[in-house]
């Protein structure tokens, strides 16, 4: 058993000599992550907010000027325009001048006082279906506000049947670099780990260097360990340097067991180190390694982990093929330790599944590592 570390020592100093000569390999390592997190974090957002708002009012009177200040009470929209004719408003919507038009007709506040019913009409921009998703929701929560006001100041009080009461948990305000971040550095050690170590043996294999190595008493596990072990120290410095970023630039909360969370994330880390490994020993050579390491690693990770995009909504096929994605696991045992703060007797059954693809990828790369060039 000694022996077996010294010389899997021996292999790593080795690796670590590779990375040091090669100064690419810490610049993508390290310099990745910092451009992703202010990539997503900034650039990749749910929170909208200003939308840009055309107000047709065709009352003028002070119950449509309070409509239309209800609708700008907050930051979700902002006016950009007013206009006299609702015909005009299209041609804001072809320009992207405007996604959302309020159109108050004449005999809106008449209508009010008279106890009738008085009509506003909402017109959206449904080429952006998120943001027209969103300025109807909001529409409809402030006809409601509105409505119930204008009752109050006729009939003196009222009072509803029920109250719904919301509370949010885990995240308050409901930010998305909250729901981001965590999926992001699943994103970032699937990609650089399962890269880095993808390259390694092809490496050897192109520069004929292999020779050397298969006449050394080292066995096919001893090649393995070391070649990744110094790639697992860096794939650690990633989580911190990701969680550091992530909790100081966007206040992401730390709530559960940073040894647990750590722990967590080097299970997952070996699992890509060895499926970069197995690409590596499969593919010896360096571009068609970083080609599958490519396809294998991002889009599933970005669309089939359920970091942005709900499983639950996916065909049966696609949510078959993610239980086979070490990603899915990480990101649901990320947010549970992250956000909700849970511990081992939560998360248990992710942690066993991503030793199971690390043990499984593992035997996988250690049966097709042949000593023999052929």
């Amino acid at each position: 058993m000694r022996r077996m570390i010294v010389r899997a020592f021996a292999m790593a100093h080795k690796e670590v000599m590779h990375i040091l000569r090669d100064p690419q390999v810490l610049a993508f390592a390290w310099g990745m992550p910092v451009i992703l997190i202010f990539l997503f974090g900034f650039a990749v957002t749910f929170d909208i907010e200003r939308i840009p708002l055309v107000v047709v009012d065709q009352d003028h009177t002070a119950q449509s000027r309070e409509l239309v200040r209800k609708f700008t009470a907050s930051d979700t929209f902002r006016i950009v325009a007013r206009r006299e004719n609702p015909a005009q408003v299209e041609t804001l919507f072809r320009s992207s001048t405007a996604k959302v038009a309020i159109v108050i007709p004449s005999g809106f506040a008449r209508d009010l006082r008279r106890g009738g019913e008085a009509s506003a009409q909402l017109l959206l921009d449904g080429a952006d279906n998120t943001t027209a998703s969103i300025a109807l929701g909001y529409a409809n929560a402030v006809s409601l506000a509105v409505s119930r006001q204008f009752m109050e100041a006729r009939v003196g009080t009222l009072e509803l049947p029920m109250e719904i009461r919301v509370r949010t948990f885990f995240n308050p305000g409901l930010r998305s670099s909250v729901f981001l971040v965590p999926g992001l550095m699943v994103i970032i050690l699937v990609m650089v780990a399962v890269m880095l170590t993808a390259l390694t043996l092809a490496r050897e294999y192109e520069r004929g260097s292999m020779e050397q190595l298969f006449v050394t008493p080292v066995s096919r596990l001893e090649v393995i360990l070391g070649k990744l072990a110094p790639y697992f120290l860096i794939g650690l410095v990633q989580v911190l340097l990701v969680l550091t970023l992530g909790v100081w630039l966007f206040d992401v909360p730390v709530r559960g067991s940073l040894p647990l969370l750590f722990a967590v994330s080097s299970v997952f880390l070996l699992a890509m180190l060895m499926q970069g490994l197995l690409i590596s020993v499969v593919t010896r050579n360096q571009m068609v390694a970083s080609q599958v390491a490519v396809i294998s690693t991002f889009l599933p990770a970005l669309l089939l982990s359920g970091f942005i995009f709900p499983l639950e909504n996916m065909p049966w096929v696609l949510r078959g093929l993610s239980r086979v994605l070490p990603a899915q696991y990480f990101v649901r045992a990320l947010r549970a330790v992250l956000l909700r703060g849970n511990g081992l007797a939560i998360i248990w059954p992710d942690v066993l599944a991503l030793f199971g693809f690390f043990l499984l990828l593992l035997a996988l790369a250690t049966s097709r590592f042949k000593r023999t060039l052929a």
